[in-house]
């Protein structure tokens, strides 16, 4: 039987991290917590963890920071929490690596479900590649949904986060086709994202700068003026 989630929140928020700790504990998962980044790096160095849970404003090396240092090692999946409102920290959290983020203040439940939703699509094959096929090819990229790997054409392994993956698979099932916003948020993050979620634009430009020769003429992921991206090449299906 497999061990369920282990879970690491970073927060200076002593009765905040109590709180999630015992919450997310009661559902299941195996919790662990840390104030600063220094207690994140202890932690870390002695046990591994499906996700981490970060706070955008901690003292020392702030979220965005400790976010950029993991994703330099490690494609961990990380939500920022953040108490800012504003639309451009989000983005800029995003930008970071980050896969997904919760504003202050928010209920437990709403973390639980983006905590959730993240390991749903960092777990496994996407839920969409019902027809078996394990790996998508074209313009000679391969992209390995069982494996959750994506490798250039000269067979160089590319780091993506959860929802690059995600976004980068969801073109890649649904190739020449113009694909919305709207519908692109149903397909990599479901019901959870909000009306005003800009997670996609931000995904796609990190997207964009991985796969693209230039990145600000793509020729892989065009964007289709009033409708939304398409995605060119041809795919092939492998089993």
């Amino acid at each position: 039987m497999s061990k369920s989630p282990r879970i690491l929140i970073v927060d200076d928020d002593r009765e905040l991290r109590q709180l999630l700790s015992g919450f997310l504990a009661r559902h299941g998962y195996r919790v662990d917590a840390a104030a600063d980044g220094h207690a994140m790096a202890r932690a870390m160095d002695v046990a591994r963890f499906d996700l981490v849970v970060l706070d955008l404003m901690l003292p020392g090396d702030d979220g965005l920071a400790l976010c950029r240092r993991l994703r330099a090692t490690s494609n961990l999946p990380v939500i920022m929490l953040t108490a800012l409102a504003e639309e451009t920290d989000r983005i800029v959290g995003l930008e970071m690596g980050a896969d997904d983020y919760v504003v202050k203040p928010f209920s437990p439940r709403e973390l639980l479900a983006r905590i959730k939703a993240v390991l749903r699509r960092t777990g496994g094959a996407p839920s969409h590649a019902s027809d078996g096929a394990k790996t998508l090819v074209f313009d000679g990229w391969r992209l390995d949904l069982a494996k959750r790997e994506l490798h250039s054409p000269e067979g160089v392994l590319m780091p993506l986060t959860s929802g690059e993956f995600d976004l980068l698979a969801a073109f890649a099932e649904h190739p020449q086709r113009v694909l919305s916003r709207d519908q692109l948020l149903d397909l990599t993050k479901g019901r959870i994202a909000g009306p005003y979620d800009r997670s996609i634009d931000v995904q796609l430009s990190r997207l964009r700068r991985k796969i693209e020769a230039d990145p600000n003429d793509p020729t892989l992921i065009k964007t289709v003026r009033g409708g939304g991206y398409l995605f060119v090449p041809r795919v092939l299906r492998e089993k």
